[in-house]
């Protein structure tokens, strides 16, 4: 997929003087039914995340706290994203490499993903990565 398809997505937002509200609903919010949640706090300064690609997975990346960047690949082009809004949603198609870095201090980042996890969906190796993309690229091509 194009690093194109990969977006920032704004959830809604219900603020009241008792605090903000946001919510999400799959099939409405995001175009996949979430089928898992995880999230990464605790981050130490300096560290980076992520360092995969997937095959089939969709996700939605969001800052509920503090801020980090998101660095997508898709084979070609590169683009780096900085989250920090807890109502703004990063979504990255099937596809896309990325690395999560610059983590600010007291950071939570949520992610939710269309697939419970599947050791078989990650490429972990950028290289293999490369050649599947470019083999997806030409493919696409073709269909053209």
């Amino acid at each position: 997929m194009p690093i194109e398809s990969c977006c920032l997505i704004d959830l809604p937002k219900i603020s009241d003087p008792r605090g903000n509200l946001t919510f999400i609903e799959g099939g409405r919010h995001v175009e996949f039914d979430v089928r898992r949640v995880y999230y990464l706090y605790d981050v130490p300064g300096g560290a980076v995340r992520g360092g995969h690609g997937h095959k089939q997975l969709h996700q939605l990346i969001i800052a509920l706290s503090g801020s980090f960047d998101v660095v997508l690949d898709d084979g070609t082009a590169k683009t780096r994203f900085h989250l920090n809004q807890p109502n703004r949603g990063l979504y990255i198609c099937p596809m896309i490499w990325r690395e999560l870095d610059t983590f600010s201090s007291g950071s939570v980042c949520l992610v939710l993903a269309s697939e419970v996890y599947d050791e078989s969906d990650y490429y972990r190796d950028y290289d293999r990565f490369q050649l599947a993309a470019d083999a997806e690229r030409l493919r696409m091509t073709r269909q053209k």
